[in-house]
């Protein structure tokens, strides 16, 4: 009897997914602040060699308005082969699926036959959500040996909590259950990943729905009521076993990512911002006595400006804060790319020693002051700044796009923050070149703001590898 095919883009190791054939295609969630037009994923050519490299050339509208598509991913990934004996017939990386963080509504989209022009095939509506999961504004979703695990900021019905992780079938699409069966003190929910091979997830913490769908609350922040620490649960049963808190100054450490080796115990932490001196950090964690510790390994410090550049938020402490809000790490866990929406910078820090990271890049595009212009088009300052950040799997290219949360935009960039993506060519000895034939932006968004990347075949943060 023949054996299943299994799905090529599954790689066995981070060494084979480096090998594999490079992206062609860029999928990019975009989305409609007014809420007067559909949201929409974008597909951008990113082919060298092709006649319209750089450009969109697929858009699809999901239903409704007002979702506020965010972060978003595949059905099934490199993860599925953690567990090789079960069923994996048809299992494929063929279905995006893409939540609404405002309308608690996911949007499975199918990448085939065109992979340019995928079609909305299935909606799990915020009643079945709330309903089979006890959660809401879904937020992250990864896919894992067995479903994909989504978080989720509030609980049912849009209430303030806790937020926690949902799970999905990954075939189906069908809310199978809340995935913690004990939260112990867990309340605040952001990201989760995990160490396969440890059978630990981690996952972080950002604030309740009515702390962040208006915009950053200040007297909350400065009260340090935001969330500061990360947690550590058994993979296998849901279980809390270990909370461990940054310290109260720390709010905010959202975006996690863990090694790419299945046999490591470490990985990295970005935290927005510090209410001592508005600086940002990252943290890595690690094993530790049989369990588990974090500690600070890079600071970035906030810049001074003058208060009449600065939006309303920002003038009384006449400094632009760095604002780590996503960070990736590479598949061969050589360097950490970090995001500095504040200030307009992606920081490339050479992680090799992951105890001590050593920077070894910088590139400046917008900024809440500096407004740093792309090479295509020196005499257009830019907003925003780079946001979410992708690498891909052979860590040679790195994409960047510029909003990070429709009310958060309209804060920090007051005088609007636009749409752009940008690409990055890096130097295995370190250091990265902005590539100056791709520049998506504007209306090549049609008037949409652009959010994550995800990369055709798998990208550095969509996939865990279960071998060496």
């Amino acid at each position: 009897m023949s054996q299943p095919i299994t799905d090529p883009t599954f790689y066995r190791t981070a060494a084979d997914a480096a090998a594999a054939p490079p992206e062609r295609l860029a999928y990019v969630a975009a989305f409609d602040r007014a809420a007067d037009k559909p949201d929409a994923m974008s597909v951008i050519d990113v082919d060298p060699g092709s006649d319209t490299y750089g450009r969109v050339v697929g858009w699809t509208e999901v239903p409704g308005l007002g979702n506020e598509l965010h972060h978003f991913g595949w059905n099934a990934c490199s993860s599925a082969l953690k567990h090789e004996g079960h069923d994996m017939a048809g299992l494929a990386r063929r279905y995006l699926i893409v939540p609404g963080l405002r309308s608690s509504s996911l949007y499975v989209l199918d990448t085939q036959p065109d992979p340019r022009q995928p079609t909305v095939t299935r909606v799990v509506d915020a009643a079945d959500l709330a309903a089979k999961a006890g959660y809401s504004r879904p937020h992250t979703l990864h896919c894992g040996p067995d479903g994909v695990f989504m978080t989720c900021l509030g609980g049912a019905d849009g209430s303030d909590g806790p937020g926690g992780i949902a799970l999905l079938d990954h075939g189906t699409f069908d809310v199978l259950r809340q995935w913690e069966t004990d939260r112990g003190p867990q309340y605040f929910a952001y990201d989760a990943w995990w160490h396969l091979n440890q059978n630990t997830l981690i996952s972080s913490e950002w604030g309740t729905p009515s702390m962040i769908e208006d915009g950053l609350v200040p007297e909350l922040l400065l009260a340090n009521e935001y969330g500061h620490a990360i947690h550590f649960w058994d993979l296998s049963t849901g279980a809390h076993q270990q909370r461990v808190d940054l310290g109260a100054q720390h709010q905010m450490p959202l975006e996690l990512r863990p090694s790419h080796d299945p046999e490591a115990t470490w990985g990295f932490v970005g935290v927005v911002v510090s209410t001592e001196d508005l600086s940002a950090s990252v943290w890595r964690w690690h094993r530790d006595d049989g369990g588990w510790a974090v500690d600070k390994v890079i600071t970035i410090a906030a810049e001074p400006a003058e208060p009449d550049l600065l939006p309303p938020a920002l003038k009384p402490f006449g400094a632009v804060p760095p604002l780590i809000t996503d960070i990736d790490l590479s598949v061969d866990d050589a360097f950490l790319y970090v995001s500095c929406w504040g200030t307009g910078e992606l920081k490339q820090f050479d992680v090799r020693d992951p105890a001590h990271p050593r920077q070894s890049g910088s590139v400046r595009l917008g900024g809440i002051v500096g407004r740093g212009a792309h090479p295509a088009v020196p005499s257009e300052p830019l907003s925003g700044g780079p946001q979410m950040v992708e690498i891909s799997r052979d860590g040679k290219r790195v994409y960047v796009t510029n909003s990070l949360y429709g009310a958060w935009d309209d804060q920090f960039y007051p005088d609007g923050v636009g749409a752009w993506m940008a690409l990055l060519h890096t130097d295995p000895r370190g250091g990265m070149a902005i590539d100056e034939r791709f520049f998506p932006h504007g209306e090549d968004f049609r008037g949409l703001r652009a959010h994550q990347v995800r990369l055709q075949g798998g990208d550095a943060s969509s996939d865990s590898y279960c071998y060496r």
